[in-house]
């Protein structure tokens, strides 16, 4: 009887199934998904749907006021395509204004660090030109959700129990959404956002208005968006508000509706690298997705077949090579059309054969160590913190969240669906969270802090400028397998997010874990090299393990010189994934936050 069921245990079972999955970082937007493939919809509706529909669900993680970078892999047309909704920085974003306004670094809060709300006109496209359904058919869970009530996660409410006395005191718009009946919300609570509900029912009545073409109603629908109502309303709210960010100052906006008038998302060809059988496929140096390209180029010069993904040799490896390419990501990526990135380079043989050498077997390093490509890059002044990593304080700043252990959560959402058609996305949506800036009243949703990730210093690639998009953390991936689309995945959480898919990836690949193994298998994060958002610290040598990690390995670990923080049993990531070979559609889910879900027929 031992033989029945060999498998190892999950904390869920991998889905599979023929018809499609969904699985994303909310139960309710998976159900959703699931529902747009079940009437018709193909992987690129039951996406947008998704995607609105975490918008509500998930505020403290996404809002309509952020930015995604979306992989598609399209069968009719035969190619996977990156759509790029990360919306640049406003024309008055410049330097001098910045440093005008005393600052050093653009706040982590706050309307000084919003760039144009990307998500919006990148559903727009995605539906347009990939989906088959209307808007409504894809809008109206969302609406439904935000008027009638959905149950609030404990995340959510502890992000406003941890920005109350920010949204009494400053952002008294935020207060009159997040703060019913003047107190914070209590998980489980059936929470609404009428004003955000009237806001998407408003864009869909005038997208009908245009008539009964599909894509006439889309267009309509963008218009409304970024030149009509949403726009003059984003105007007057950053030309009239003196907001305080985490500066300690009030400070008036740079966004207006002419900068939203004139930004599309736009489609572009991912960056790509060979491992073996895989070709995996990330957004371009406008992200940070190359440096998992980077990571897997580096480490193709170990034998990681038959290592324990658990054990010291092979998290020892996979951070060493991390911190290579982290430290290219900061000296080297930044917007390719502002600035020439020397990318084939970072990806080459060549040069990852001689950064592999800097790697010790035997010992740890302690030191920041970017590369050297002649003309390019520019010089990284540390900020090293003192003590653990700062958390959402309560001025809402960064992007990692508050676990209820005072741990560093990741944040963000994501999804990945595969229909049966084999059409495939994987998407990442993030910024505009509750915690990044005041309620815009008119609307119900606040704007986003990316800009955030932007130096205030010429020299840099990532400088910031007017239209030039912020180096984005957010990094979905997608991969094929001997040539054919294979796997969709992806996890929240900031600079560790492909820490953390390329984990999950070489597990897959290496230990032969299948989707649900790969995702529940002990995790760990580095915070060697510096952090993306406001303040920039880094914290030299830390490694950050699960207390799952075995304290066998954790003692190999400190021996060879690596500074071992230990977290929760289950604090690590929030991983999605689903795969497609041959009729077979699987799927799987993170069972850390208690939120993710994974469904599939």
């Amino acid at each position: 009887m031992s033989n029945i069921n060999p498998d190892p245990f999950t904390t869920r079972p991998e889905i599979e199934g023929t018809f499609g999955v969904v699985t994303s970082t909310h139960w309710i937007a998976t159900a959703v998904g699931m529902a747009t493939l079940e009437k018709g919809g193909n992987a690129f509706d039951a996406g947008v749907a998704t995607a609105f529909t975490l918008q509500v669900v998930e505020p403290h993680l996404n809002g309509p006021g952020g930015d995604v970078p979306v992989i598609v892999h399209d069968v009719k047309r035969g190619r996977t395509e990156v759509i790029c909704g990360q919306g640049p920085a406003p024309a008055g974003a410049t330097i001098a204004h910045y440093r005008s306004e005393g600052l050093e670094m653009v706040p982590g809060t706050g309307l000084l660090a919003a760039c144009v709300p990307g998500t919006f006109e990148s559903w727009m496209l995605l539906l347009r030109d990939y989906g088959t359904l209307r808007l409504r058919d894809v809008l109206e869970p969302a609406i439904a959700y935000a008027r009638d009530g959905y149950p609030l996660v404990e995340r959510a409410a502890a992000t406003i129990q941890t920005v109350e006395k920010m949204f009494r005191t400053h952002w008294k718009t935020s207060a009159a959404v997040y703060l019913p009946n003047n107190e914070v919300p209590k998980p489980g609570t059936l929470f609404t956002n009428k004003t955000l509900s009237e806001t998407y029912a408003r864009i869909l009545k005038e997208a009908e208005s245009a008539g009964s073409d599909r894509v006439a109603q889309i267009e309509a629908a963008r218009r409304a968006w970024s030149k009509g109502f949403v726009a003059e309303a984003i105007d007057r709210f950053c030309r009239t508000q003196d907001i305080m960010d985490v500066s300690g100052s009030p400070h008036r906006g740079v966004l207006r509706a002419d900068d939203m008038a004139r930004w599309q998302a736009t489609v572009e060809a991912p960056l790509t690298y060979d491992y073996g059988r895989y070709t995996v496929c990330k957004p371009g140096v406008w992200s940070q997705g190359p440096v998992m390209l980077q990571q897997l180029a580096l480490l193709k010069g170990f034998e990681l077949d038959g290592l324990d993904p658990a054990g010291p040799e092979f998290i020892h490896l996979w951070t060493e090579a991390a911190k290579l390419a982290f430290a290219d990501r900061e000296k080297f990526y930044g917007d390719p059309d502002f600035s020439e990135i020397p990318i084939a380079t970072l990806l080459s043989d060549a040069y990852n054969d001689e950064r592999r050498k800097l790697i010790s077997k035997d010992s740890a390093s302690l030191d920041f160590v970017p590369g050297s490509v002649e003309g390019f890059g520019s010089v990284v002044k540390l900020r090293r913190q003192e003590g653990q990593r700062e958390a959402v304080g309560a001025m809402g700043a960064g992007e990692p969240t508050v676990g209820r252990f005072g741990e560093v959560r990741g944040d963000t959402v994501h999804f990945d669906i595969i229909d049966q058609a084999g059409n495939m996305i994987s998407a990442t949506p993030s910024g505009g969270w509750l915690q990044s800036s005041p309620v815009i009243p008119e609307l119900g949703f606040c704007l986003g802090s990316r800009a955030q990730m932007f130096w205030l210093d010429e020299n840099h690639p990532a400088a910031l400028a007017p239209g030039k998009r912020p180096r984005t953390t957010l990094s979905p991936t997608m991969c094929l397998r001997d040539g054919e689309p294979y796997m969709a995945w992806g996890s929240p959480g900031g600079d560790q997010q492909d820490q953390w898919t390329t984990q999950f990836f070489l597990r897959h690949v290496h230990a032969n874990m299948n989707l649900q193994e790969a995702i529940d298998a002990p995790a760990w994060h580095s915070e060697h090299f510096p952090i993306s958002f406001w303040p920039r610290t880094s914290r030299p040598g830390v490694l950050v393990v699960e207390d799952r990690v075995p304290k066998a390995t954790v003692d190999v670990l400190k021996s060879r010189d690596h500074v071992v923080e230990t977290g929760p049993a289950w604090s690590e990531g929030r991983l999605t994934a689903a795969s497609k070979l041959g009729r077979r559609r699987r799927a799987a889910a993170n069972p850390r936050g208690m939120q993710g879900y994974a469904a599939g027929r």
